[in-house]
Formats: structure tokens, sequence, C-alpha cells
């Protein structure tokens, strides 16, 4: 059996859930059917629409998913694996996810394959092994690992495959039972303090608007690309200089130490396209760059470029989009 795990966010289900439908079903047939667990504070609902895509759902509610700590993820993900006998547990490669998978492979004596993005038989059956490929040396290499030893644990790059289709016919949805007050964690939540505003997660955005250093100021970047952001109901974005800067938070940072992000638009305003950043937003499907220096290395894999400064061409952008849609 293979074990998808995910945690509902709000009572909803994250949309790498679906990621990991994509990648569970490349390695699940008859003998290996798949099995998902939603783990949240109320998880009744997101469990119903995974249910849309897999033949048997387990809901596990309880007060600590709120804000769970990387023990308490690890002992419901292995008492449930440990349940069913579960060759394979897979889960999506966020923060919480590469907190509790290492924590799972030990409890489980399994193999561990971190950051896939793809996965496959290594042969006939399960029992051959799994293989996975990941980025390597900043996105520029792509290895392929192979687990041989049983149950492997896998966590996979957010975005970095398609969403499933739902399945013919709706699955089953049952609920499970777990100890979470007797799990002792190591770190606890002082507080916790939600993002301001109504924008969507970069995770969950199809349109990303992000900024570099080549906007001047924080100043700039408010008054650019937020509101670019805002009409087209995107998400924003930075790169590392501008978070170092203390322009703008961490949650919003892409790149090699920040999120990865695969949106259906990418617009890069004064982004000259280092590297580091590129490895995290190079899988965008469209990518649209503004900067005026025409040799900047974002033009090399952008689908259409402007060379120009931002500050002109931004506000131009904005009035176009305002036109478009007032029309």
């Amino acid at each position: 059996m293979i074990l998808l795990v995910t945690i509902a966010k709000g009572g909803r289900l994250a949309k790498s859930a679906l990621e990991l439908v994509s990648a569970a079903r490349e390695l699940s047939n008859a003998e290996t059917p798949i099995t998902g667990l939603v783990l949240g504070e109320d998880s009744a609902a997101a469990a119903a629409e995974l249910a849309r895509y897999l033949p048997s759902v387990s809901a596990m509610s309880a007060p600590q998913f709120a804000a769970p700590s990387a023990e308490l993820l690890s002992a419901a993900v292995v008492h449930e694996a440990r349940e069913h006998g579960a060759k394979v547990v897979i889960a999506s490669a966020g923060r919480a996810g590469l907190s509790f998978t290492p924590r799972v492979a030990v409890e489980l004596g399994g193999a561990l394959l971190e950051d896939a993005i793809a996965v496959s038989r290594a042969g006939a059956s399960l029992d051959e092994g799994v293989e996975a490929q990941r980025y390597s040396y900043l996105a520029r290499v792509t290895e392929t690992v192979v687990a041989r030893r049983s149950p492997v644990i896998i966590s996979v790059k957010p975005n970095a495959l398609a969403a499933a289709e739902p399945a013919a016919g709706q699955g089953t949805v049952s609920g499970s039972t777990f100890d979470a007050a007797g799990v002792e964690s190591r770190v606890t939540v002082g507080e916790r303090s939600a993002a301001k505003g109504g924008r969507l997660a970069l995770d969950e955005a199809a349109v990303v608007v992000a900024g570099g250093r080549g906007l001047g100021s924080a100043e700039r970047f408010a008054e650019i690309v937020e509101p670019i952001a805002d009409a087209m109901h995107g998400g924003v974005a930075a790169t590392r200089a501008v978070v170092d800067a203390g322009w703008r938070p961490y949650a919003e940072q892409v790149g090699q130490t920040g999120k990865t992000v695969a949106p259906d638009l990418y617009l890069a305003l004064g982004i000259s396209g280092a590297v580091q950043h590129l490895s995290g937003m190079n899988r965008s499907k469209v990518i649209v760059a503004v900067n005026k220096d025409a040799d900047a290395p974002i033009f090399k894999i952008a689908d259409y470029g402007i060379v120009g400064d931002v500050e002109v061409v931004g506000p131009a952008l904005l009035a176009a989009l305002k036109d478009t849609l007032a029309s």
C-alpha cells in the first residue's frame, strides 16, 4: 500500500496534495493501491475533496494539528503506516514535510528520498525499489537515486509535478484516531502571526509578480509590485537580495534558499536573474521579465522580455491592466 500524507490548511486541501496524487499514481498498481491520510485540526472537508482522486482516504483530526510539531506529525504518520503496512509513504517537501519525513524513515527503518521531482518503480514491483529524480548544484544537474529498502519515504518538491485529474469515481472517507496528546514535542510555538492582506500564498497562486533590487527601494516595491499582483489576483514574490535588504518578508522569497514556484505566469520586475533565484522559478509556464539591462540573465529563460526601466514600464503595465479589466 502507498500512504499519501497531506496537511489540511485552514480545513482546505492543499494544492500540493494533487501533485502527490500524480506521484503516487506512478508507483501504484492493482497490488499496491493508494490510501490518503489528511491531518488537520478539522480534516473532514479536505479528506472528502481528496477522495475525488483516491479510492480511500483517512481523516485524522486533532486540535494539536492546528500548529503541529515535527514529532507530532511523524508519530501520526508512523502510526498510520504501521496500521496499513505501507510500502511507500509520500508527502510534500514543504517545510513540514522536510521536518517529519526523515523521522518517519528512521522510525520505520526505511529509505528516504528527499525533494523528488519525479518518481517511478525501479522494477516490476515496489519490492525491487523506487527510483526518484531530484535537482542538485542549483538545479543545474538532475540526479537519479534508487531506494531498495522498504518502506520508502518520499518527499516531493512542491510545484515539480502537474496536479492530478479526479478519478472516475468517488472514494471512501473514514475517520482515523490517534492519541496526539501523548506526543511530547521538543519545540513549542510561542506565537504565531498570519500574513496581512488577502493575497494567495505563493504555492497556491496561478500568477506570481516578483520584484528585485532593480526596483530601488521598499517603497517602489510596494508602489509597483503589489498593485500589479492585486490587479492580477496573484502572489507577491521577492529575490533574496530584496529580503536581505529588509524590503520584504522571508515568506515571499523565491529561489534556492526560499520557495519554489511554478505558476502559470511569473512576472519578474527588476530581477537580473541570478542562478539561485532562477532555480526557484524556472518551471513557471510563462515568464515575463522587465529589466533595463538587455544582457541580464533573466532574459535567457524569459518567454517575453521588456528592456526598460521598471519604474517606467511597471506603472505602464498596471495602467494597461486596469484598462483591460475595466473594459
